[in-house]
């Protein structure tokens, strides 16, 4: 085998590697199966009160308004000046699961013209309620929030992606969507 064709194949399991780890991380796994095999068995009566009570706490961790944008660290979007080239390559996290192309779905909806577009509605892509229902329209104020910590901002929905804590890596994705969008 020769030197090109190692390194070649090497390239390639080096892909395959970082795509499974990557929809490793994007993976869903339910909080009932984590606070079950992290915590002691329970009684029954104790188990029934505790799974009746968690539907119930669920929305108690509410969103912010539609259009609030305040995100946790405090830090507002006009303060970052994104970079598109930067921006592409931190979007890589995100292709495992969604395409910048106009309609092509994947496990998540296509983030062609996101800018401006209304959540929950590309057409033929299965939303949760959550995100169909939440009033959102993606400015990129609203994605800068979103982008931070996803579950904050639309609790409830099927992106289990944890967020983008640097704040300069979100705006370069967001001026990467809106250049290619």
């Amino acid at each position: 085998m020769t030197s090109a064709s190692t390194t070649r194949y090497g390239r390639i399991a080096l892909g395959v590697a970082a795509s499974a780890l990557a929809l490793a991380g994007c993976s869903k796994k339910a909080p009932e199966d984590t606070a079950a095999s992290e915590t002691p068995a329970a009684t029954p009566a104790v188990a029934a009160s505790e799974t009746a009570a968690t539907p119930a706490a669920a929305p108690a961790a509410a969103a912010p308004a539609a259009d609030n944008v305040d995100t946790i660290s405090g830090v507002k979007f006009a303060s970052f000046t994104g970079d598109a080239a930067k921006g592409k390559v931190a979007f890589i996290t995100c292709q495992t699961c969604h395409s910048i192309d106009a309609g092509v779905n994947k496990i998540g909806p296509s983030l062609h013209a996101i800018v401006g577009r209304a959540a929950g509605s590309i057409a033929g892509f299965t939303y949760s309620t959550a995100n169909k229902n939440s009033g959102i329209t993606w400015t990129p104020e609203k994605l800068f929030q979103y982008l931070e910590k996803p579950q904050r901002v639309v609790p409830g929905t099927k992106m289990a992606f944890p967020g983008i804590p640097d704040p300069q890596k979100r705006a370069d994705v967001i001026a990467y969507l809106k250049a290619n969008g």
